[in-house]
């Protein structure tokens, strides 16, 4: 079957993929005495199947010449184009909002920014809380499978700071690897077909656990696909903190935002590491000491917010609820999730000071692992960029010292180091852009802000929880709407990767 799968073309995957996705919404519809609802997807997927049958006939026996160039393209293209397919059926079943807003709330779930236009509880029926979810959930898949598949052979995606330069191949030989030894098509092939199964199952496994906890099965199935896909994609206007499953379903889903920390938790990647490896991942390391340094300070400052309001009258439960409120939002923002614990509200509560939103915003612009569903910078940057300092200030101690037995380790403090900032500095660029563009739509500047770090690293529920005053999405204006778009896209994609898509290098060949 797997050898089937490999031989189609990657178009007629993907317009496949997404008619055989439109059927759960449908029989979600059906089942739920949504007749009309279930018509309109039965229909469009129908369509899409009829599609890409007769696209792959036309195909059929075509040779398709490969080119670096024309996948990385193809990376650009699904972000922009397949959203297209998927607000075609959501437009239609919605029927009271225009086009352009089913365009971008499609955009916003396939790159698992999770920015909703639809924030009205009653706006929008559950199966189609449930298509959002499905659309953010293969867009987590893609991402997973073009990252393996397509960047990390072109070192871009965060896999540029660990590529030694020993490992380097000229121009031709580089080219002559991805092109021939290793084709890309048939990597993307291979890898999605293996890597499906891992994601699915993992998918499955949370469903299942959430149900346990107390959640009803359709909300459980849509925390379960955006906590995979870190779009943090919500089936009512309260997010999870109105979650059935209470404080079991936020630790259980908070287990699961692991796999968002590092690619080594789903796959070696050829590394040949085992699970006693994941202890020196750093990666991992870095979001541990996050994860445990953080929400230590928000809670020392409620602590003591709280003994100045209450004095010596706490209670222990409340303290608590704080810690653990603090703990998860940390995560899940690190992860560019988004979701916001039921115990986050408790902490202002308890101590009577408002979390300071700036915060998270750190958190999602370090984001989570390289080749992971996250967004944001990626921790193995911060990391590479973390020991070149700590290198720098041993060599203002003793200059004339040695640091690092391990090559690895002194390239990480190096080239690694050099790759990451100068990533650093696109995203920089890319914020300032953003942020200019949005000013110029009419947002003031703590708005500009927030809307342009929830877009670049794909942390859309930041709008809710970073301003002063929550930020409405569907209050944006039509040109404020195609910025976000924009941004969302190139977020996703990372501006690195879109640089090198217009590098003279790659258009010689």
């Amino acid at each position: 079957m797997r050898n089937q799968i490999a031989k189609l073309p990657l178009l007629v995957i993907l317009i496949a993929s997404g008619g055989i996705a439109m059927f759960l919404p449908a029989a979600h519809a059906s089942v739920t005495d949504a007749p009309d609802i279930a018509a309109v997807f039965f229909t469009f997927g129908g369509l899409s199947l009829a599609l890409a049958l007769f696209i792959g006939i036309a195909m059929a026996g075509q040779e398709r010449r490969e080119h670096p160039r024309r996948h990385l393209g193809a990376l650009l293209a699904l972000f922009v184009l397949m959203p297209l397919q998927f607000a075609l059926p959501f437009h239609d079943a919605v029927r009271n909002t225009t086009f352009l807003n089913a365009y971008v709330e499609m955009v916003s779930s396939l790159t698992t920014t999770g920015a909703t236009l639809f924030d009205d509880p009653g706006r929008l029926a559950p199966s189609l809380h449930l298509w959002r979810a499905t659309v953010g959930w293969l867009g987590g898949l893609f991402v997973w499978v073009g990252a393996i598949a397509v960047l990390a052979p072109m070192a871009l995606g965060g896999f540029e700071v660990g590529r030694r330069r020993s490992q380097d191949l000229t121009r031709a030989s580089a080219y002559r690897q991805i092109s021939e030894v290793a084709d890309l098509s048939y990597r993307v092939r291979v890898y999605g077909a293996a890597l499906l199964p891992i994601y699915g199952g993992l998918t499955l496994a949370l469903w299942l656990l959430l149900i346990v906890a107390g959640e009803m099965p359709m909300n459980a199935l849509v925390y379960a696909m955006s906590t995979l896909s870190t779009s943090g994609i919500s089936p009512g206007h309260n997010g999870l903190a109105a979650s059935s499953a209470g404080y079991g379903g936020e630790a259980v889903i908070a287990v699961f935002l692991v796999f968002a920390i590092s690619r080594l938790t789903f796959t070696r990647d050829g590394q040949g590491r085992d699970l006693a490896g994941l202890s020196r991942d750093p990666e991992i390391r870095i979001a541990t000491a996050l994860v445990l340094l953080v929400p230590a300070i928000l809670f020392a400052r409620h602590f003591l917010g709280a003994y100045e309001v209450e004095g010596t009258a706490m209670r222990l439960t409340e303290g608590l609820a704080s810690l653990w409120g603090s703990v998860f939002t940390v995560l899940s923002f690190l992860t560019t999730t988004g979701f916001v614990s039921a115990a986050w509200e408790t902490s202002r509560d308890w101590s009577g000071l408002q979390t300071p939103g700036l915060v998270l915003m750190g958190l999602a612009l370090i984001g989570g692992g390289v080749a992971t569903t996250a967004g944001g910078t990626k921790l193995l940057r911060v990391y590479a960029l973390y020991k070149h300092g700590v290198r720098e200030l041993e060599r203002l101690v003793h200059p004339h010292s040695v640091g690092g037995s391990g090559g690895e380790a002194r390239h990480l403090r190096r080239r690694g180091a050099y790759m990451a900032w100068l990533f650093f500095m696109l995203m920089a660029v890319s914020v300032a852009l953003a942020m200019a563009a949005f000013s110029l739509t009419g947002e003031d500047f703590e708005e500009a802000t927030v809307l342009t770090i929830a877009a670049l690293t794909t942390t859309g529920p930041l709008a809710e929880v970073a301003a002063a005053e929550p930020i409405r999405y569907a209050l944006l204006s039509t040109p404020a709407k195609l910025v976000l778009t924009v941004a969302m896209i190139v977020g996703r994609l990372e501006s690195l990767a879109i640089v090198a898509l217009f590098s003279p290098d790659l258009w010689r060949r």
